[in-house]
């Protein structure tokens, strides 16, 4: 009896963990937060930028075809990006930046949790016929991809490479 009772307690523990993590990818709008220098957190692919630092505009679009256009983008390290993404399709998109790893890893647990919340800076979630901005600094050269890791959207072709170069 207590092997049940414990099992019980523990699917209620798991139930009520999760439960915050729903309703991210539905009608909900999540704003942007504003950008604070002191939280941006270093990631292997660049960190947050301060929108008054963007040196550069790149516009991309997100269609129900499950494409970004454009697919492939170059930066140079230290750059700062503004990120322009559009929605052209009907249905929500999003953008995701990360290592070809994290992209894989974010992926599969979407497939898991597809309502999973989550704003980190480098997400966009953007409605249908709508914008985000999205500003990054590629502070680390290398190979790196975004993507939309809505369940079925990623598998289906919706990602594209950004390779920082040295100056």
């Amino acid at each position: 009896m207590k092997l049940v009772a414990a099992a019980s307690f523990a699917a209620t523990l798991a139930l009520s963990l999760a439960a915050p993590l729903a309703h991210a990818h539905g009608d909900n709008h999540h704003a942007k937060k504003a950008f604070d220098a002191a939280s941006a957190e270093q990631k292997d692919f660049g960190i947050a930028g301060d929108p008054a630092k963007a040196t550069r505009t790149i516009k991309l679009t997100m269609s129900d075809a499950m494409r970004f256009t454009p697919n492939r983008i170059k930066v140079r390290r230290g750059e700062t990006v503004r990120f322009v993404v559009t929605n052209k399709g009907k249905m929500l998109h999003e953008l995701v930046i990360g290592t070809p790893e994290e992209i894989q890893e974010h992926a599969a647990l979407m497939k898991k949790f597809p309502d999973m919340e989550h704003d980190e800076a480098h997400m966009a979630h953007v409605k249908a016929g709508k914008s985000e901005d999205l500003v990054w600094t590629f502070n680390r050269p290398g190979e790196f991809e975004f993507a939309c890791l809505i369940p079925g959207h990623f598998e289906a072709g919706m990602s594209g490479k950004i390779s920082v170069v040295e100056r």
